[in-house]
């Protein structure tokens, strides 16, 4: 059973995500404008894992919950000390999985990719991540 830490830049929030195989977490980049807001970046990296998976080792996150544009509620958990984005879920599936942030691991090697999202809103300088899935548009 494969066990990954993380935890945000200061460490007062630890992690570990408990997966029966490392195939059960789906790691994803996102190109879509919501991702690329809450990442402050070109593009979002989370790791899509079951609910059951993931499990503090210390300290609290704080949450923020806010609309996430179709009239849903997104949840985003970070550290209220550092500000690091440690992950986000939401409501439609926040007993089944969380989406963790890859940066937040402490091996973020551990999960690559397995797909790209959202690839016509890809930075025109940012290649193609080989040997991945590649979905140019997503429903919402």
């Amino acid at each position: 059973m494969p066990t990954h830490t993380g935890s945000c830049f200061c460490r007062n929030i630890e992690y570990e995500l408990r997966l029966d195989k490392d195939d059960d977490a789906r790691t994803s980049v996102c190109h879509c404008r919501n991702c690329k807001k809450a990442f402050g970046t070109n593009y979002g990296l989370t790791s899509k894992v079951p609910v059951n998976a993931f499990h503090l080792t210390k300290g609290t996150p704080k949450e923020h919950v806010a609309d996430n544009g179709s009239g849903s509620a997104i949840h985003r958990e970070f550290c209220q000390n550092c500000g690091s984005f440690i992950l986000e879920y939401g409501d439609a599936v926040k007993d089944q999985f969380r989406y963790i942030c890859v940066g937040s691991l402490d091996d973020p090697e551990a999960l690559p990719p397995k797909g790209e999202f959202f690839c016509k809103d890809r930075a025109s300088w940012m290649p193609e991540i080989p040997n991945v899935f590649h979905k140019k548009e997503v429903k919402e």
